[in-house]
């Protein structure tokens, strides 16, 4: 389980590598804990691995033989004494099974609880899970509608609709359809995709926001029930569903609304016993409705902005959540 409040944290593995490794290993400095870089052959002079108090050799080039194999990352954190592991983002910061298996060998997961990662890894999951606690959707399907199904019950949003894969991320397995006649083909294509990239061809449908703005408030939650947000960031200048720029604050933001979604976002959080930094991805549209669109259950790429506006140090903060603070 997590740390009990205030446990000691001596030394820290950093699963990771490149920017973000050498993000934590500076927090680790300013905090005086120890820290472990784990290392492939091709990263053998990087500078995390030179920056860090260790290095420990995992493997061959390729991520699955190296920074995605648990086994290797958990001896690694033996064999060096590490107390406690960071994921980092990417690799294996949203596998359950990861945390499970940290857990299990009694060292500490600088991260949410695997029972969170499971309920909002999961985007059809996330959405069941947070209206339960009176957070308002994007209105869409239910989870696991066959394609007959989805061909029927999709109209009824108006077009256009997005189809969406449960497993997604990055714009895998998502398709924008504008026409009813163009669903069916959209459907298998979106189906494909997300069974190649994640393997999972599971997909719904959800209303089609056109010119809505994608806004997502950075979240803080310690293992005593109290949960925090600071503030947002704007996301929606993207390519292909990729985030190009990120602001904060956002232009469309007052101190009422700000309010109110951060409220949302909070809830959203605490609706799957959310503990440690994440991301609570927000959609409003062009009346200033909002919607709870997914959680991101690790500390993001984009985590420096809200940083900079706030003056937290959010990396210290996941530490200190992790140690029982």
């Amino acid at each position: 389980m997590h740390a009990e409040q205030g446990q000691k944290i001596k030394k820290i593995l950093v699963a990771n590598r490149g920017e973000i490794a050498v993000r934590v290993i500076r927090a680790c400095r300013d905090l005086g804990i120890g820290s472990v870089a784990v290392y492939s052959d091709a990263d053998r002079a990087a500078l995390h691995v030179r920056y860090a108090d260790e290095a420990i050799h995992i493997g061959p080039p390729p991520p699955r033989e190296s920074y995605l194999l648990a086994e290797k990352i958990i001896a690694a954190a033996k064999k060096t004494g590490a107390d406690a592991i960071h994921p980092g983002y990417g690799f294996l910061s949203e596998r359950s099974f990861f945390a499970q298996m940290c857990a299990d060998e009694g060292i500490i997961f600088i991260g949410p609880p695997p029972k969170a990662i499971d309920l909002m890894g999961d985007k059809q999951t996330a959405r069941e899970t947070v209206k339960k606690n009176g957070v308002k959707v994007v209105p869409g399907t239910e989870p696991g509608e066959s394609d007959e199904n989805l061909l029927r019950i999709a109209p009824s949003f108006g077009f256009p609709v997005l189809i969406k894969a449960t497993a997604g991320g990055g714009g895998k397995g998502m398709r924008a359809v504008y026409r009813e006649e163009d669903l069916a083909e959209a459907l298998a294509s979106a189906r494909r995709e997300a069974e190649s990239a994640f393997g999972n061809g599971d997909v719904y449908i959800e209303k089609l926001l056109v010119g809505a703005r994608h806004i997502e408030f950075q979240i803080l939650a310690d293992q005593h029930g109290n949960t925090i947000h600071l503030g947002e960031r704007e996301c929606s200048i993207q390519r292909r569903h990729q985030k190009l720029v990120e602001e904060s604050p956002s232009v469309v933001m007052d101190v009422d609304l700000r309010d109110k979604m951060g409220k949302m976002a909070v809830a959203a959080a605490e609706s799957c016993g959310y503990v440690n930094a994440g991301t609570i991805e927000c959609l409003v549209d062009k009346d200033l409705n909002y919607y709870f669109l997914e959680m991101n259950t690790r500390l993001q790429v984009e985590h420096p902005v809200t940083e900079l506006v706030t003056g937290v140090d959010l990396v210290k903060e996941h530490i200190r959540i992790a140690r029982g603070r």
